[in-house]
């Protein structure tokens, strides 16, 4: 089932779609998604609503982040094996998964304009597929790591590419300017995947309609189930966490020359199994 996070008549709620319609969850049962993911209570909730009368159409409410301020928005970089090649620098395949972090500022819903700061005309986009984290846990065994997925969704994972070199170690400037990348529509819930699913998924980025990114999670050099046991091995995965996988090669930065977003573009990532995030472009409005 798909969960979200929205608005309607400017007042925030969270729901789940239904034959293309809302079902407002938060005026039923209060708490919010987010809580109710550390409650276990989606699959209860799913049986409650299937005869229920939709609330809303979708083009009555506007998106938000399908988690409210996560503890963790984790991050790993470099993971589609051709990727790697792209950088073009001789070096060897990473033997453990680079790691950045995102706050939840840095992110907007669909539908909503991601901003191109004054400092920067270096937008980049990076689609990726997205783990919400379910049951928490340290040192997860692989074996059982796909136990502790709530669901999926989707990231535009923007990225200011001049920012990212402010420092020697580090891309966080980079990757943290306000609204500079985008997650959703939804969640989708972890009991719509099969193993060989989360293996196999297709994710493809078009930019005005071009298609710039596509491949599958078959080429992560570090799959789900791994990145999820060696992030619990230092972290304490916890109920809502968000886990960016990765993109595949054909970000903008690796064209000659490089191709920036700009405003007025528009940015679409599509996801096997999960749906379509799309985004449109404009200048930070500085007051």
């Amino acid at each position: 089932m798909r969960f979200l996070r929205f608005s309607a008549n400017n007042t925030p709620s969270w729901g789940a779609i239904i034959d293309e319609g809302i079902i407002d969850l938060g005026s039923r049962f209060g708490g919010s998604l987010h809580q109710s993911i550390s409650e276990n209570r989606l699959a209860g909730l799913a049986d409650k609503i299937r005869s229920v009368t939709i609330d809303y159409r979708v083009n009555e409410i506007s998106y938000l982040p399908p988690i409210e301020q996560p503890e963790k928005i984790a991050c790993i970089g470099v993971n589609y094996a051709n990727r790697n090649a792209e950088y073009k620098d001789g070096s060897s395949e990473a033997k453990y998964p680079s790691l950045f972090m995102r706050t939840p500022d840095s992110l907007t819903g669909h539908k909503c304009p991601i901003l191109r700061p004054p400092e920067s005309v270096q937008l980049d986009y990076e689609g990726e597929i997205v783990i919400i984290v379910g049951k928490g846990g340290r040192r997860i065994p692989e074996e059982t790591a796909y136990e502790h997925i709530a669901g999926l969704t989707i990231m535009n994972e923007g990225t200011l590419r001049d920012w990212i070199r402010h420092a020697k170690f580090n891309v966080t400037q980079g990757k943290n300017f306000v609204h500079s990348g985008a997650i959703g529509p939804w969640m989708v819930s972890a009991d719509e995947f099969s193993a060989r699913q989360y293996e196999n998924m297709h994710v493809t980025t078009h930019v005005n309609g071009e298609l710039r990114q596509n491949d599958s999670t078959a080429n992560l050099m570090f799959p789900f189930k791994y990145i999820i046991s060696y992030l619990s091995t230092f972290y304490q995965l916890k109920p809502g966490d968000v886990i960016a996988t990765g993109t595949p090669n054909g970000a903008g930065a690796r064209f000659d020359p490089p191709r920036w977003l700009v405003p007025g573009d528009t940015v679409t990532v599509k996801v096997a199994g999960v749906g379509t995030l799309e985004n449109t472009i404009e200048d930070e409005i500085i007051a």
